[in-house]
């Protein structure tokens, strides 16, 4: 776990960075300076080019971390080559039969908001800019370097849109110019990372097909459907809700689903590492390897995200009397999407020995059924309950799609991410949920919560390291906090 734990705290620190002004636009900026309908607008276009990205990209950015290491010399050139070739051969007949059905594509996106009608061609860009990015760092990271591409991922588009919320503050932008200014980031994000990635390793282009193109092309068609099935169930109901509701929902949906998703940035900073380890580990067989980093990154992450669960459900309330009183809709929002991103938490590096493996189409078929479940459930539940209604379906397909995962990997490989310390953290998660969430201070809300985190952090924090619950982290407090020699190896 060494070259995973380093270049995961890296990623750790430039995640949180980008989540804090992530926090900031979503919580403070877009809401003091943006009226609720052009907040929603903005969640809206980039679900959409998010939902479409996966299209574009034709699954080459996984495809190419999968395939990359078992090439070396010429062969890994032509494969390279027909990786970064692959989307644009697709994207001109995609192209021509948009500009033929534009028309229908317009009117289909803006049936319930007008609004949207003039920003369609946003989609597009942000959507190509985000396929091509992706594929970018997923060569980067078949290098083992992730760090940098975690920087433009999680911090350059953050604070490009900062500075775009800034110049709208001080009225030196309209919002038209906001909005095509945001597909200028995305634009410029992807362009630093195709640099960064090419000065790693300088590719050399060769007009030829890989000897196993058939293959190639087989798992790149899979993962289409698997990466659409895992964007879909994140994005789909943010879609959905413009199609279904008022605009304006988007954005108090949009503010709880961000305040969860900090629960999110662990995994997303150890996958980063985890993905292209796992990978290595499949193809040479190293299975033993493979096992014990699967119960350890899950029982890491389990301890991680289970402190920031326990952080914002025991500060929620008070965090809504901070922000404008119509956000408070998406309570229940934070609560059932944040244990929704606790059990995908628990999967540790399921995702990355699923799709590195030959069992991937199993959890395909489960995946789109679970899409189709989650379409259903909200085409049920938001009509009658709104941005709650799209919190439940969200739940249900969420959980349902990582149990899933879990007992495929069970099956087919013998093991699974639980061990006895994943039930001591699941008790002390209910012990201290149940005793702080109740308690409040009667203070200034920003001391409120300050302190309530400080008191919660520091026993659950103690509790882990006094019972060497889990030794990864255990020897990471010794080592950068309390600089002691005692290890557990």
């Amino acid at each position: 776990m060494g070259i995973v734990s380093s270049q995961s705290f890296k990623n750790l620190i430039t995640t949180y960075l980008g989540f804090g002004i992530g926090a900031l636009n979503t919580l403070v900026l877009y809401v003091q300076f943006f009226q609720d309908e052009y907040y929603g607008l903005v969640g809206f276009l980039l679900s959409s080019a998010t939902l479409a990205m996966p299209f574009i990209a034709v699954g080459t950015h996984n495809t190419l971390i999968k395939f990359y290491s078992k090439y070396s010399g010429r062969k890994q050139e032509v494969f390279l080559s027909f990786m970064l070739g692959l989307p644009l051969i697709i994207l001109i007949p995609t192209t021509i039969l948009i500009t033929v059905f534009y028309s229908d594509i317009v009117d289909f996106l803006a049936s319930k908001n007008e609004i949207v009608r003039p920003y369609i061609i946003v989609i597009g860009i942000i959507a190509f800019s985000m396929a091509y990015f992706e594929i970018a760092y997923a060569y980067a990271k078949a290098q083992l370097h992730s760090v940098f591409g975690n920087i433009m991922n999680e911090i350059f588009h953050r604070l490009g849109v900062m500075i775009l919320l800034l110049l709208f503050a001080i009225n030196l932008i309209n919002m038209d110019q906001f909005l095509y200014g945001l597909a200028i980031v995305y634009v410029l994000r992807m362009f630093i990372m195709l640099v960064y990635a090419f000065s790693l390793k300088k590719p050399k282009l060769r007009l030829a097909i890989p000897e196993e193109w058939k293959a190639i092309l087989k798992y790149s068609t899979l993962i289409i459907v698997a990466g659409s099935v895992a964007v879909m169930i994140l994005e789909i109901d943010m879609f959905m809700l413009g199609k279904l509701v008022a605009i304006e929902n988007i954005a108090y949906y949009s503010v709880g689903i961000y305040i969860a998703a900090v629960i999110a940035v662990p995994a997303r900073a150890m996958h980063q590492i985890m993905y292209p380890l796992t990978a290595n580990y499949l193809n040479e067989r190293r299975f033993v390897e493979l096992k014990d980093l699967y119960k350890k990154s899950s029982l890491t992450l389990y301890i991680i995200s289970g402190l920031l669960l326990l952080l914002i459900v025991c500060n929620i309330n008070t965090l809504y009397l901070i922000l404008d009183p119509a956000y408070s809709k998406g309570l229940y929002v934070v609560l059932l999407i944040s244990l929704a991103k606790l059990v995908d938490n628990i999967l540790g590096n399921n995702n990355a020995i699923l799709y590195n493996s030959d069992y991937y189409r199993l959890v395909l078929v489960l995946g789109v059924f679970l899409v189709i479940l989650a379409i259903i459930l909200n085409l049920i539940f938001i009509p009658e309950l709104g941005i709650n209604g799209a919190a439940i379906a969200t739940f249900i397909a969420s959980v349902g799609y990582a149990l899933a995962k879990i007992i495929v990997v069970y099956k087919k490989f013998g093991m699974h991410p639980f061990t006895r310390a994943t039930l001591y953290v699941t008790s002390l998660l209910l012990v201290l949920g149940v005793c702080f969430y109740f308690w409040n201070f009667k203070l200034n809300p920003y001391l409120a919560i300050g302190l309530k985190s400080i008191i919660l952090g520091s026993i659950y924090l103690a509790v882990v390291y006094i019972f060497k619950i889990s030794p990864e982290i255990y020897n990471w407090l010794n080592d950068n906090i309390l600089k002691r020699k005692s290890r557990i190896e």
